[in-house]
């Protein structure tokens, strides 16, 4: 992959921020137009190159219940490379980072990076200026003389400059000791094919067939239930910064996992997902309906809801197994 050079001005893509269309999965018309910080980008990234990410996401059916959240899903590395020839791995970012990330897109290749929200101007509605949250974002292009940067983060393609851009890389004075280097990860796509087409479906019902394999070996829903019953009291009493915390680890986590799933099982499956997709999205409004009842931080019994999404967990993985299994 060569990228685009011309004086400071480096870009993997040669995208047009202001002119980008996102992935179907981060449309408006989605419950949840945003899953986590780390798969939105990676499927803003394929999608930007020309991939279709959706062949990467078998891995949702192992989404499982961890105790006191769901797991936070991301594309595994392996299937990234089997099915895109791109390897992800960490990197060591021992030099300022606007020169690192300018020299690995010269060489066509790019790095995610955990930034803070603070000068991230995409994030205005929530933590843009008035909080420090860290959000792993995909540089496309920069340009040192100017001091600017267009990037991967959440549902699209952005770009920032001016202070934000000396706020993002602490580029102001001297580097406090106190603040350690972000996590840092170097995106290669010279680490085998690209598939398409055919042979890319086919490779991804593979994928989905090994991760189904490995699914969550009892109801995570029934673990899920016993555990929400222990925390509803505590949630009810505290402010609303806990609820909005629990509901991101939990119900937003799943419903978002599966919305994803369903959506994967269409495209992969065609009509043959109409039995496995609709016991899906039916656990995607479940999630919705119990996260708008968390909100109202009122006494309300959660059983016959999690009971439903019980049903439609067990539904949908038969369903699964009965056509790709």
């Amino acid at each position: 992959m060569s990228a685009t050079r011309t004086g400071t001005y480096r870009s993997l893509f040669e995208l047009d921020a202001a002119g980008y269309q996102a992935h179907a999965v981060h449309g408006s018309g989605r419950t949840y137009m945003e899953t986590n910080c780390y798969t939105d980008i990676i499927i803003e990234l394929l999608h930007g190159r020309g991939d279709e990410p959706l062949a990467v996401l078998g891995c949702l059916v192992r989404t499982d219940f961890e105790g006191d959240q769901w797991t936070f899903f991301k594309p595994p590395p392996e299937d990234l490379e089997s099915l895109f020839g791109i390897d992800i791995h960490e990197m060591q970012p021992y030099r300022p980072l606007p020169l690192q990330i300018a020299e690995q897109i010269d060489s066509g290749r790019t790095i995610i990076v955990e930034l803070d929200s603070w000068y991230l101007p995409d994030t205005a509605a929530t933590s843009y200026r008035t909080e420090h949250v860290k959000s792993s974002v995909v540089a496309e292009a920069i340009d040192l003389e100017r001091g600017w940067l267009r990037y991967f983060h959440g549902a699209g393609l952005y770009e920032l400059d001016g202070e934000d851009y000396t706020g993002i890389f602490r580029l102001a004075g001297e580097p406090s000791p106190e603040i350690l280097p972000p996590y840092t990860e170097l995106v290669r796509f010279d680490a085998g094919p690209r598939l398409r087409g055919s042979e890319l479906r086919a490779a991804a019902g593979s994928s989905l067939r090994r991760h189904l394999a490995h699914r969550p070996a009892s109801d995570p829903f029934e673990r899920f239930a016993q555990a929400l019953a222990r925390d509803l009291p505590v949630l009810l009493e505290a402010g609303p910064e806990a609820y909005h915390a629990y509901a991101f680890a939990t119900v937003r986590m799943v419903g978002a996992a599966f919305e994803l799933a369903a959506t994967q099982a269409e495209w992969l499956l065609g009509a043959e997902a109409t039995a496995c997709a609709m016991p899906m999205r039916t656990i995607v409004e479940g999630c919705k309906v119990l996260g708008f009842r968390l909100a109202r931080r009122r006494e309300f019994d959660p059983g016959p809801i999690v009971e439903s999404l019980s049903d439609a967990w067990r539904q949908a993985i038969a369903a699964l197994e009965e056509v790709v299994g």
